[in-house]
């Protein structure tokens, strides 16, 4: 019998397993906020400047447009957002944050920072930025290789 593959010492999952646990960290701090990871981005987007259509906003985020409507209908029935047609052509939908959505936005912010930072205590300054450079190496050309991303 060959030996099996190391699934617990291989990069891939420990890579996984460290963005799950991120994750649900975050979510239980976007929950209370009625956010999802995903709704979090969309806000987010949406507070850049230069993003108020919806296909800038999913390229921004790398997620697909379906996914970007579903996220903006839940956040235009949550009064985060608003949507209106574009002042040059009425065809294209502008979007913008709603005052209450600032206030969500701030807050899940405040989070995202907090999240980040639990993570970053446990690195050394060398650390971090062994760890960002890897993984820019490790991302460089593969988002284009991958649909939705």
């Amino acid at each position: 019998m060959t030996n099996p593959y190391a699934l617990h010492d291989s990069l891939g999952y420990r890579m996984t397993l460290m963005s799950r646990i991120s994750e649900r960290r975050f979510e239980t701090h976007l929950t209370p906020l009625g956010l999802t990871r995903v709704t979090w981005c969309v806000l987010l987007a949406v507070g850049q400047p230069d993003l108020q259509a919806p296909s800038a906003i999913a390229e921004w985020i790398g997620i697909d447009r379906t996914a970007t409507s579903r996220a903006l209908r839940r956040l235009e029935k949550a009064r985060l957002i608003a949507r209106k047609a574009g002042a040059k052509d009425k065809r294209n939908t502008v979007v913008s944050l709603t005052d209450a959505g600032v206030k969500v936005l701030a807050q899940a912010n405040a989070a995202a920072t907090e999240n980040a930072a639990h993570f970053n205590a446990k690195l050394s300054w060398y650390e971090h930025d062994i760890l960002q450079t890897i993984l820019t190496k490790l991302l460089q050309d593969e988002t284009r290789n991958i649909p939705g991303l």
